[in-house]
């Protein structure tokens, strides 16, 4: 069975997020990344292969397809043998009871996809992110989580309400703000990390109390700053220091 007109059509306007949230549907790339999104609890719609030894863990048709027809659907440079279009899961409600990172702004797929494994890797099951953040669903963050995707509960809020709302304390990175490696950190808390370019929004600011800095220890000192997604590694890293 080869592709249709219409089943190009639909997997190549997936690219865009208003197709996405039309459609309810997401598509992910590449046989690691596609098996773990079929051993979660999502609902996958369509599987596309170029591999005849390609089993899919769940009881889902498996379209057989040549290297040219996966080219056409795929967004990757290299396509990776498989290819799945799986459906949006339901809003869920956000636990507000747990250590969670909030994120305000962020623009970058890659920083957003490595965002969600950290929060994978050090025990973070929830993401609250802003409604101006970058789709979870937009492919290149889809690959770059790497299957924390299923694992980590991502949100979109009305940010500055949803802060303002929460009994957690709340912290976020800032050049002046006092050393992280020094500072007493509480086990439950939110952690606001800003856009790349500017931080986080004034309005936001207003509202955090807290703030932590990640020390330069060169002896030049002339680097401004870290990227976000490895200012929010260190960060976790010594939130959870404590806790084991």
């Amino acid at each position: 069975m080869s592709l249709s007109r219409n089943n190009i059509k639909l997997i190549t306007s997936l690219q865009q997020k208003k197709y996405r949230q039309k459609h309810q549907l997401f598509v992910a790339e590449g046989v690691k990344v596609v098996k773990e999104l079929l051993a979660s609890s999502l609902e996958v719609e369509q599987l596309y292969t170029t591999e005849e030894s390609f089993i899919s863990p769940k009881n889902v048709e498996v379209t057989l397809i040549s290297e040219n027809e996966l080219k056409k659907i795929s967004t990757l440079k290299t396509p990776n043998k498989v290819l799945g279009v799986f459906k949006t899961p339901k809003e869920e409600e956000v636990n507000k009871s747990n250590f969670m990172v909030a994120l305000d702004g962020i623009n970058d797929p890659g920083n957003l996809g490595t965002i969600i494994r950290l929060c994978d890797w050090f025990g973070v099951s929830e993401l609250v992110c802003s409604k101006n953040t970058v789709d979870c669903y937009n492919q290149k963050v889809v690959q770059s989580t790497m299957g924390s995707l299923t694992r980590v509960h991502v949100s979109y809020v009305d940010l500055s309400e949803f802060l303002k709302k929460t009994s957690l304390p709340i912290y976020t990175a800032d050049m002046h703000g006092d050393n992280v490696y020094t500072t007493s950190l509480p086990q439950k808390a939110i952690l606001v990390m800003g856009n790349e370019a500017n931080g986080i929004s004034p309005e936001i600011a207003e509202i955090v109390k807290n703030s932590v800095t990640i020390p330069r220890f060169g002896d030049l000192q002339q680097t401004e700053s870290l990227n976000v997604a490895t200012a929010t590694a260190i960060l976790l890293s010594e939130f959870k220091r404590g806790l084991k």
